[in-house]
């Protein structure tokens, strides 16, 4: 089983739902926002900062432009550090990125930090150090995720698809060694997904992020996967399955069999190769509409099964139409 990922779903997290985000964890920089003009995150100007960072793992991850409702521009450093311990460090670290930050592009850095660990008496927040009289003092806000709702009911029933991928995080945490436990909150969020009418496109996300942070043995993974294929049939629904056609993957294999059984290997594997093109494009289209035929062209010329599944990953990650058919972007 692979391991849990927490940065790289919360990197994905803060990406998809920036906002969402700040208005959970950090209500008060959600309000001093102007969302009529649009976040821009600068991944390559933190490149720079990382550049100039200590050798090790930076915990830095995204630092974003806003426009504040009184007019005044800011950078905006974002510091999510899902950690499933306690870190000593982290105030003093936080208190090196925001001044190198302030330093390097001479604008007012907002840094907060949430705290992913399970330790409930561990706090942080505050930075102090000095000598002689001449101290710093730095405070930033921060996110205890254990003092938020109970997981049992309450952040999963909320509209925020930012509180779901907070349940599967301690969900994550406490069903460690218990994937019959963890089978089921999976199953519970994705079946609320449903049932309180979030749209196609946020189920998509949003199961995108809990397969990350609830991650699963193949053998319950398989149990997982058809269990949400016989919901969406029931229902009349394709909203994961148009991404996640893995789901099918018994129906694959019997039809392989069959196949070959009665020399019909040739015509399956088309239609495995059409089944995963149509994939890529559902997906494409549920998350940025229409796709236009020179990517559909594109999308059909590409037969091999490795290619097949590196373009389907491709096209939940691509931030835009354009995105997905440059040949070098890969955000895998």
């Amino acid at each position: 089983m692979n391991p849990i990922d927490y940065d790289g779903a919360w990197k994905e997290t803060l990406e998809v739902y920036f906002r969402p985000f700040l208005a959970f964890c950090f209500p008060v920089v959600e309000r001093g926002i102007d969302w009529t003009i649009d976040p821009l995150f600068l991944d390559k100007e933190l490149q720079e900062v990382v550049r100039d960072a200590e050798t090790g793992c930076l915990r830095v991850d995204k630092l974003v432009k806003v426009q504040t409702v009184d007019g005044a521009e800011e950078w905006l450093l974002v510091h999510v550090e899902v950690q499933s311990q306690a870190d000593g460090d982290l105030a003093r670290r936080m208190y090196r990125y925001h001044h190198r930050l302030e330093d390097r592009y001479g604008r007012p850095v907002v840094s907060l930090a949430v705290l992913g660990d399970g330790d409930p008496g561990w706090r942080s927040g505050v930075f102090r150090q000095g000598k002689w009289g001449c101290w710093s003092h730095f405070r930033f806000p921060t996110c205890k995720l254990l003092d938020l709702p109970a997981m049992h009911g309450a952040l999963e029933l909320l509209d925020n698809p930012v509180a779901i991928v907070i349940a599967a995080h301690l969900a994550a945490q406490s069903t460690y060694g218990d994937m019959a436990a963890r089978h089921e909150y999976k199953w519970r969020f994705v079946r609320g997904l449903y049932e309180r009418g979030f749209g196609k496109r946020d189920v998509l996300e949003v199961y995108r992020l809990l397969d990350w942070l609830l991650v699963l043995p193949e053998e319950n993974e398989v149990a997982f996967k058809k269990t949400v294929v016989e919901y969406e049939m029931k229902n009349n629904m394709e909203h994961i399955t148009t991404i996640e056609r893995l789901g099918r993957q018994e129906g694959w294999q019997e039809g392989r069999q069959e196949g070959r059984q009665e020399g019909r290997q040739e015509g399956w594997q088309e239609g495995r190769q059409e089944g995963w093109q149509n994939s890529v494009l559902e997906l494409l289209e549920a998350r940025f509409g229409e796709a236009p035929e020179a990517i559909r062209a594109q999308v059909r010329e590409v037969v091999a099964p490795a290619e097949l599944r590196a373009m389907l990953l491709k096209a939940a990650v691509v931030r835009s139409l354009a995105e997905f058919s440059n040949p070098s972007t890969c955000r895998g």
